[in-house]
């Protein structure tokens, strides 16, 4: 099931949108891969958790450690796989939530869920489930092995057109929305998902697509400058 799951008069009028429109849109609005028929795959969830903080709404987003295998490094929203014990995607989303970050569930309210999206990568058929931070909790990384930071990104920042860009990996036909903010470089699958979430919530503003860097590059210019330091110049 995909959709709203409150009335979406129950949420601030700045999330409403985001409710409301859930339900009209299909995995295609947010990528080009389909969830395999033949069930080759894993079922995982990811909460979009959005608050509102000093700086207006703002969502929650984690950097995973970079010692772990699968995906290190990058900065995604809190989630994972499907356990058995689980009460669907919410429940995942949830758990995974607190796990990660030290979330309060009980000060959570999942408020719509977006269509289940395929990540060829790793295998795992991913269900976003859309939230309202009605009562923020202190979050941080709850287990450095898996988790590097954990922060609230303003969404006034991350729509800020200084902070975006498209990046491209050398060798691939692939480019994707990149977000450079708050210490986090934002690309890849979460990337994707958050810039349609920005243009669908109705908080995108005008940047310039056509600014597109080399992941690798981008990369490293942005670890020198949480680093303090300089990037070398390519020979």
């Amino acid at each position: 099931m995909t959709g709203p799951l409150v009335d979406p008069e129950a949420v601030p009028a700045w999330l409403q949108p985001l409710v409301k429109i859930s339900g009209d849109v299909g995995a295609d609005t947010f990528s080009r891969f389909s969830v395999p028929p033949d069930a080759s795959y894993r079922s995982a969830s990811v909460l979009m958790l959005f608050g509102e903080g000093p700086q207006g709404p703002d969502v929650l987003l984690q950097r995973r450690a970079d010692t772990l295998g699968s995906h290190a490094g990058q900065v995604s929203f809190p989630g994972g796989g499907a356990e058995p014990g689980d009460d669907g995607p919410v429940g995942t989303a949830l758990r995974e939530a607190e796990e990660e970050t030290g979330v309060e569930p009980g000060g959570v309210l999942p408020v719509a869920i977006f269509p289940e999206l395929f990540v060829p990568v790793s295998g795992f058929a991913v269900t976003p489930v859309l939230a309202h931070w009605r009562t923020p909790s202190p979050v941080h990384a709850v287990d450095p092995g898996e988790t590097a930071a954990v922060a609230r990104v303003p969404v006034a920042e991350l729509t800020d057109p200084a902070n975006r860009f498209q990046v491209r990996r050398e060798g691939y036909d692939w480019k994707g929305p990149a977000f450079d903010v708050g210490g986090m470089f934002v690309w890849g699958f979460t990337g994707g998902l958050l810039a349609m979430t920005l243009s669908l919530g109705g908080w995108e503003r005008d940047w310039d697509h056509g600014d597109v860097r080399e992941l690798d590059v981008a990369l490293a210019e942005h670890q020198a400058r949480v680093d303090g330091r300089q990037v070398p110049e390519k020979e």
